[in-house]
């Protein structure tokens, strides 16, 4: 074969420093036919599952990185010979036979009608046990969805019959092992070395009445659904955060050696859970440029996206200063949340509930029940002292307060 007649497969370019990938799995066996833009292989980075598509139309000839090995922006993984598929019973030779050996289990999930897998459904399959066509999908042209296979997982289980008392008994005693996926480690490195070999960590805390927040929200809430677009509280909280980084430009920047670097734009990374995989961190780019209805739709694609398994390695670098909203999970408060190095600092927003506070109206104190949550800030404290840290949150409480209706 010419090296006219064949095609390189290699791993993207765009890579994020400091991030590493890992070749997660192959959609093809060696000999199998592919087609020009058709998913070939998955990457999973630090932060993103991202699909490779074939080059051009052919048969797979070599694969050159097997499944779980970490590979570098532009690394050869693999050869497609262009042209049409062998006929099914021509000989292999025995590298060819151990090559498709090697090939992954998982890569037998195939999609149905209702269009490709993406990679976040087609693992969750693979953990359950599932067929996509076991699967009913809700999405566009019946798409298979994360919350389908869900659904699906949840229902099978529901079926299956109960343990016998010895069954069971056993069961409770047995440790069932689920291998670390590339991103879960990552998380874990990045984790200890943020808080453990990198900065020292403050947190401070302030609580936020969301009356005035909740007040605008009904106003606004049906003009926004008109536009397509779902009004959350998360995009107060950017909006306030901005407000409150122009008051405080320290809390957008990052430690070095030799100086402080402020970032003149604001990229708001939104902390978002993603079930199969873990916490990934879309950003939300220029938001100090963004109005509430473009907030709240630069919201809604990312979290949509990343929920899909459709983020692009793109999606999730840049970021200038992190969000997370915890109280999305119930959580009333937590501390202290591990700064995304190498940014200075991480804004926690807990549950919103009703709570009895005393207020001073006309110089009498009374109680009063008021929709509110508990607001953190964990700083690196090489960047910002403790006053400087209140002064943001300060802001930050006062621009939620103070939302027009």
């Amino acid at each position: 074969m010419s090296a006219a007649d064949s095609l390189e497969v290699r791993a993207p370019d765009e890579q994020s420093e400091g991030t590493r990938s890992q070749l997660l799995r192959w959609l093809k066996q060696v000999g199998d036919a592919v087609s020009e833009h058709e998913p070939l292989i998955e990457i999973e980075t630090d932060k993103v599952t991202v699909e490779v598509a074939a080059p051009g139309s052919g048969v797979l000839t070599e694969i050159l990185k097997q499944e779980q090995e970490e590979i570098t922006p532009g690394e050869l993984l693999g050869r497609i010979a262009a042209g049409s598929a062998p006929a099914s019973h021509a000989p292999q030779d025995s590298a060819t036979i151990a090559a498709r050996a090697q090939a992954p289990a998982a890569a037998a999930v195939r999609a149905p009608a209702g269009g490709q897998l993406s990679p976040a459904v087609r693992r969750l399959l693979a953990e359950h046990g599932l067929e996509a066509a076991q699967v009913s999908g809700s999405g566009p042209a019946g798409r298979i969805m994360v919350e389908d296979v869900l659904k699906a997982a949840a229902g099978a289980a529901s079926v299956a019959a109960a343990p016998t008392p010895a069954v069971a008994a056993e069961a409770a005693g047995g440790v069932r092992r689920v291998p670390h996926t590339a991103v879960r480690r990552r998380i874990a490195e990045h984790m200890v070395q943020s808080l453990l070999h990198t900065a020292p960590h403050v947190t401070t805390v302030f609580e936020a009445d969301m009356s005035a927040v909740l007040a605008d929200r009904a106003q606004r809430r049906e003009a926004f659904a008109r536009e397509g677009v779902p009004l959350t509280l998360t995009a107060y909280f950017v909006q306030a955060a901005v407000a409150a980084i122009r008051a405080v430009p320290e809390a957008n920047s990052r430690w070095t050696d030799s100086a402080l670097e402020l970032y003149e734009q604001v990229h708001v990374g939104i902390a978002t859970a993603v079930e199969g995989t873990g916490l990934v961190v879309p950003v939300l780019r220029d938001a100090g440029a963004r109005d509430l209805l473009e907030t709240a739709r630069g919201l809604e694609d990312l979290v949509r996206r990343a929920r899909e398994g459709h983020l692009r390695p793109a999606d999730v670098r840049g970021g200038t200063f992190t969000l997370s909203n915890h109280g999305v999970s119930g959580s009333l408060f937590a501390a202290p949340i591990i700064i995304n190095q190498p940014q200075a600092a991480i804004l926690g927003v807990g549950k919103l509930e009703r709570r009895a506070v005393v207020v001073t109206h006309g110089g009498a104190e009374a109680i009063v029940v008021q929709p509110r949550c508990y607001v953190s800030l964990t700083l690196d404290h090489r960047v910002m002292d403790g006053h400087q840290a209140n002064r943001f949150m300060q802001c930050f409480v006062d621009t939620l307060t103070a939302r027009a209706a």
